[in-house]
């Protein structure tokens, strides 16, 4: 997915940069789109696959904190729900076995990207030689922060324009 976005990019950049040629109004148009709907997709794959994180270790910490075998009642009687503790571990590792499997084939890159932004969380901030480093990387760090605010205040801009062109388009038509 995060490869398909890249080569739309890079297809979309290559045409907008290349010397002398035209590229009509309904290929651009058709390009932006894409990419708007891309970027969207890759936003939410990258939620879903905090949330099925999330699920994965919330699901591993209710097996954890299961007794480790029925009491002896539990065999004569089974709970409201009519199922037994075993049933219940079984369960709960068949859900957790596909949580992770989806997570593995699916999400394979979003879970790159949260195991990234989570050693971010564990930086220490508080170590001179870290803060050191961090100093000499700001500059790099705040105009690149900067570009990316700017280019999607940009398209924002021109969604708007575009927008405001239809509309005029279907008060004339």
């Amino acid at each position: 997915m995060i490869a398909m976005v890249t080569a739309l990019v890079c297809l979309s950049l290559a045409w907008s940069q290349a010397g002398g040629s035209h590229i009509p109004v309904e290929i651009n148009q058709t390009i932006h789109d894409l990419l708007r709907y891309y970027k969207s997709i890759t936003a939410r794959m990258l939620y879903m696959g905090g949330v099925l994180e999330t699920y994965d270790k919330m699901i591993g910490q209710m097996l954890i904190q299961l007794p480790t075998s029925d009491p002896p009642t539990a065999n004569a009687v089974a709970n409201a729900n009519g199922a037994q503790l075993s049933d219940v571990k079984t369960e709960l590792r068949y859900i957790l076995k596909k949580i992770q499997e989806l997570k593995r084939h699916r999400f394979n890159e979003q879970q790159k990207l949260l195991n990234g932004l989570q050693a971010l969380r564990r930086i220490q901030t508080d170590d001179v030689t870290v803060q050191s480093k961090a100093l000499w990387e700001l500059p790099w760090l705040y105009e690149e922060a900067s570009s990316l605010s700017n280019n999607t205040k940009e398209e924002r801009r021109r969604r708007r324009r575009r927008q405001a062109k239809r509309v005029k388009g279907h008060l004339r038509g």
